[in-house]
């Protein structure tokens, strides 16, 4: 009878282990797939290696006492410009390093802050906002219709935006 007993809990911790390990694969893969969902959900494609924040609130404070210009850009998640911007955007390996420099900001909703759409509400546009919290209105792309709109083509004209941006804030601090 005590061998029958042995044998039993033998098999019952069998049992239980097996049930914890595939409780702990369980977990990994969870985490695993969680992972890249973090930072995705903010760059939302932008830069998925940057650290983007979360509101227009949030940026603000993060620029003023971090006393580094904030960049926003507006876009939508199905409207083809947007798409053709972003994917530029993320490729683009000089814009990325140099965004680090950068607090960051990518909307898919317009803020009730009119100084963020200053001649409209289109997307996708960009706008760079310095640590006074002053939109930069001088730092525009080449439509004069849409000032702070980009094409896929005005990438290097973005890069050199972004330099514009951190230029004149070395010099008026």
């Amino acid at each position: 009878a005590m061998e029958r007993s042995y044998l039993s809990l033998f098999l019952l911790l069998i049992v239980i282990s097996c049930a914890l390990a595939k409780d702990a694969a369980k977990k990994d893969s969870k985490d695993t797939a969680a992972k890249p969902k973090l930072p995705q959900t903010l760059s939302r494609g932008w830069g998925d290696q940057l650290i983007w924040t979360q509101t227009y609130e949030e940026a603000l404070f993060r620029a003023k006492h971090s006393q580094k210009p904030l960049m926003i850009i507006h876009h939508l998640e199905d409207c083809p410009h947007s798409q053709a911007l972003k994917k530029v955007f993320a490729e683009h390996k000089d814009i990325q390093k140099l965004a680090e420099k950068f607090i960051l900001l990518n909307l898919v909703y317009e803020t009730t802050d009119k100084n963020l759409a200053p001649d409209g509400q289109y997307v996708p546009r960009v706008l760079f906002i310095d640590p006074s919290l002053t939109v930069r209105a001088d730092i525009t792309g080449r439509y004069s219709n849409r000032l702070y709109a980009y094409e896929p083509s005005d990438i290097s004209l973005l890069y050199s935006n972004m330099q514009k941006a951190l230029k004149l804030l070395k010099t008026e601090l």
